[in-house]
């Protein structure tokens, strides 16, 4: 029995990989005060940027429950493309040619993994 993976699975799980990816930017933000020493482990920045990955197995989970895992997961991926552009927006992190190398190779592959899924 073949599982048909829903447009609305993929979505969610797109979502989710959106808000991990602004995780990880408020963690590296909330980081920065633990260079003054660890009593600065409580600040906003740091447990918004928990709750933020926390948060995106929420809509992650919505999405798998309908969808093929494995055409599904390899979307998580998409977080680290849109982490490479956060890094740029927010820390001034260079994107380089390698860089820009690897996107296209994680995009191609969730390409090919969603075709293949069809």
């Amino acid at each position: 029995m073949r599982v048909e993976t829903p447009l609305s699975s993929v979505l969610l799980v797109l979502l989710a990989s959106v808000i991990g990816s602004f995780g990880a930017v408020f963690l590296k933000l909330g980081a920065e005060p633990l260079r003054k020493g660890l009593k600065y482990i409580v600040n906003w920045k740091l447990a918004f940027g928990v709750a933020l990955y926390v948060g995106s197995s929420i809509p992650f989970v919505m999405g798998v429950r309908h969808g093929e895992l494995s055409v599904l997961y390899p979307m998580v991926s998409v977080g680290y493309v849109c982490t490479m552009f956060w890094s740029r927006l927010f820390f001034g992190e260079p994107i380089t040619m390698p860089k820009l190398g690897a996107l296209a190779v994680i995009v191609a592959g969730i390409v090919c993994i969603n075709i293949g899924g069809r």
